[in-house]
């Protein structure tokens, strides 16, 4: 296989691996302590207002339904899964995806979070960082887990990888 398909080979394969866990922590959340997750229909929902002109809300629940808005969230939220996997990739090398460590992985997933914090939760109508929500802090935090959860995907998902196709 040449180089240029096993890079998108391996982001295919780690960016999905590594949003399945991070959906597996929020349906742990869920069962575990009753928090939901976020519901990947908003995702498609503001992406269904884009053709309109409208990339912003000030509330996402509440704007209008878009037709197919949940598969488009979903697809959305696995591609930008896989987006981010070949940017790990991108910086860290193919390299890393054959042979992974930890600290890279983590890295990348933490820094994930910047996309919520700034884009799509002012987007929604809550605020730079969930600033505009009931509980900032706790919405913050939570972020930050699910993000690191998120890394850690990346760090696994790269091994079960490596494992598969090994070079």
């Amino acid at each position: 296989m040449n180089e240029q398909l096993e890079f998108v080979v391996r982001a295919a394969a780690i960016g999905t691996g590594a949003t399945a866990v991070m959906d597996l922590w929020g349906l742990f959340l869920k069962r575990t302590l009753a928090i939901p997750p976020l519901d990947y229909a908003w995702v498609g929902r503001w992406i269904g207002h884009f053709p309109r002109g409208r990339f912003a809300h000030a509330n996402i629940a509440q704007a209008p339904r878009i037709r197919g808005e949940t598969p488009v969230g979903w697809v959305a939220h696995y591609t930008i899964g896989i987006v981010f996997a070949a940017l790990l990739m991108a910086v860290w090398g193919l390299d890393w995806a054959r042979d992974p460590t930890l600290l890279p992985a983590l890295v990348v997933g933490m820094s994930t979070v910047v996309a919520p914090f700034f884009i799509m939760q002012p987007a929604f109508g809550a605020g730079i960082a969930a600033s505009k929500t009931h509980n900032p802090s706790t919405a913050r935090l939570r972020g930050l887990i699910t993000h690191l959860s998120f890394g850690v995907g990346l760090y696994a998902a790269a091994l079960f990888s490596a494992h598969l196709f090994p070079i």
